[in-house]
């Protein structure tokens, strides 16, 4: 497998980490193949983490290729310097635009809710002839959206909180519109892109704008429901 890479230099690499990868090793997976190692092996050198994609997630992921150039880049993270974007396909037709500000369990469960907050805009909206749910009709919208804390599945678990799920959650979704994305689309996959990463070079201090690359499903879908691919 070679990894799409997005940016490269001495200090940091971006790629398209695809869907359905995990980033790195994990106790409680079976995989092999994981993106940590792939770009180790791609790269001929050691990668360092910056920050993290869910297995599900696709787009932009950046690592550092020095100890120290990651550890500046995790402080951007930290200090709410690095501006993330994510596309996201949901059920129904959200409002134009909105703060989701919802506390979310953290991961190992120890420390209780966590605050956490999603701001997300509507780019598009679409209404199907299809009675997928209890409606004669269905409707999805997509979504620009803006994690403003990084708790695990933090998107995911807040467009479920406004029931406006995630087409291709599996775990957080609604199994009824994934079906139907499934066998009319062919989409087997979360419909959730990191798609820009804007941040300050560790070294030079230029600001760096990344954006994702174009996805088969992405570019099925607008040229199914007429919208501009340039969203």
């Amino acid at each position: 497998m070679q990894l799409p890479i997005l940016y490269q230099d001495e200090r940091l690499v971006a790629i398209h980490k695809p869907s359905g990868l995990l980033v790195h090793r994990s106790p409680i997976s079976q995989d092999r193949v994981f993106v940590l190692q792939t770009l180790r092996d791609q790269l001929g050198q050691r990668v360092y983490p910056v920050h993290r994609l869910d297995r599900a997630t696709s787009g932009v992921l950046l690592f550092g290729l020095d100890s120290v150039s990651a550890r500046a880049m995790a402080a951007q993270f930290e200090s709410h310097k690095v501006s993330k974007s994510y596309r996201g396909l949901a059920r129904g037709w959200v409002d134009k635009n909105g703060l989701i500000d919802h506390a979310l369990q953290d991961e190992e469960g120890t420390r209780g809710l966590q605050p956490a907050q999603t701001r997300y805009r509507r780019l598009q909206q679409v209404e199907l002839p299809h009675a997928v749910d209890r409606y004669p009709s269905a409707r999805y919208s997509l979504v620009e959206i803006e994690p403003l804390t990084g708790r695990r599945q933090q998107i995911r678990k807040h467009f479920k909180h406004i029931s406006h799920h995630l087409i291709g959650d599996t775990t957080h979704g609604n199994g009824r519109h994934n079906r139907f994305f499934r066998d009319h689309f062919g989409i087997h996959r979360l419909m959730l892109t990191a798609q820009r990463l804007d941040f300050d070079h560790p070294v030079s201090g230029e600001r760096l704008e990344l954006e994702a690359l174009p996805e088969p499903e992405w570019l099925r879908l607008f040229s199914a429901f007429g919208w501009e691919a340039s969203e």
